[in-house]
């Protein structure tokens, strides 16, 4: 998964990467470098490296003679963090978020029963401290306090899983995790039986206990697809 490099072709990403993924430019559109480094007033090598950028997004194709094309969605890089914040910043933001949250619904679950199989003591540890600082950010508008925790929480889950395929969805899972709260797409005080269903889930993984790790995992995507029909319908 690529991240945008910093400095002035960052710059030139923050304002072209949501302009093709909320579709102002449409698949098949074709850009000139030149005429986007005038736009941006940048040099032709700045807007180079962001349209490499874009390229490893898989967003843009770039062919001489042609110029750079947009690619249809179907080719976008969709677990690109970076992909993934531009898109959640734009009118698409409800599908985005459905999408996301129908995928941790399939993958996570699984994982908290492979996690409650696979993790080792310090994986336990660590997923008992991460729900213990959601419950203690989870009143008075500690939204920040509490994504750092949540999004701590799943990443554990994934990794402790022992699949390494669901290990690298953490950066997927802390974008969506981001994207609810920077988006005002959840409640200013977080649903108390979804905090309590996680420090649920950290005492069945220490417990070895699969069926029940697993059914509670459901319970919290659940959810959190309940949460979306109602803050972003």
């Amino acid at each position: 998964m690529s991240t945008p490099g910093r400095g002035l072709h960052g710059q030139v990403l923050d304002t072209l990467g949501p302009d093709i993924t909320a579709g102002k430019y449409p698949p098949g559109s074709v850009l000139r470098t030149d005429e986007l480094a005038q736009r941006f007033e940048v040099s032709r090598s700045v807007m180079r490296e962001a349209v490499r950028v874009l390229e490893s997004m898989h967003l843009v194709e770039s062919r001489r003679r042609v110029g750079v094309t947009v690619l249809p969605e179907c080719e976008w890089n969709v677990y690109d963090p970076q992909v993934i914040r531009w898109r959640l910043a734009g009118a698409d933001r409800p599908r985005q978020l459905r999408s996301l949250t129908v995928l941790r619904s399939a993958v996570e679950p699984v994982a908290a029963g492979l996690a409650a199989r696979h993790a080792t003591s310090e994986q336990c540890a660590e997923l008992t401290e991460c729900a213990l600082g959601m419950v203690a950010n989870s009143r008075g508008h500690k939204l920040e306090g509490y994504l750092f925790h949540d999004v701590a929480f799943h990443r554990v889950i994934l990794t402790a899983s022992g699949n390494e395929m669901f290990a690298r969805l953490g950066d997927v899972v802390a974008e969506v995790l981001a994207g609810r709260t920077h988006h005002d797409v959840m409640f200013e005080d977080p649903d108390p039986a979804a905090v309590t269903l996680h420090v649920q889930v950290a005492e069945a993984v220490r417990e070895r206990d699969a069926e029940r790790a697993e059914r509670l995992t459901r319970e919290i995507t659940v959810g959190a697809l309940q949460e979306l029909d109602i803050l972003a319908p």
